[in-house]
């Protein structure tokens, strides 16, 4: 027990997040509720086919998948021609052709989303 010494109660604070302005893109990739960038991975036929989708694409989703077909990898590399992007929905994106949701976040992060 001490004896004369105050304590001070530690509130946390809310932290205020800087104001991200959103790039000036005909499309927009909004964060989902945990922060993480809408990106995520499918497994069909038992393993053998692997699906990339990006979800809520605001905008211009064709833009955007036009945007990924010439600019995710270097054009002529045996990656860009597996590459497969279609826009499902009007508002998601599906990428097919290999396990590249990894790229594809990194893509999205390069560009501000």
């Amino acid at each position: 027990m001490l004896v004369g010494q105050s304590w001070t109660r530690c509130i946390a604070q809310p932290t205020v997040s800087p104001t991200v302005t959103p790039p000036s893109l005909p499309y927009f990739v909004r964060r989902n509720t945990r922060g993480s960038l809408p990106v995520y991975t499918d497994i069909r036929n038992g393993g053998t086919r692997y699906l990339v989708q990006i979800r809520n694409v605001e905008g211009q989703a064709q833009v955007l998948a036009n945007e990924l077909k010439t600019s995710l990898f270097e054009p002529n590399s045996p990656a860009a021609a597996r590459l497969g992007v279609r826009v499902h929905d009007q508002r998601h994106i599906i990428i097919t052709g290999g396990r590249w949701k990894v790229d594809v976040m990194a893509w999205l992060a390069s560009k501000g989303f």
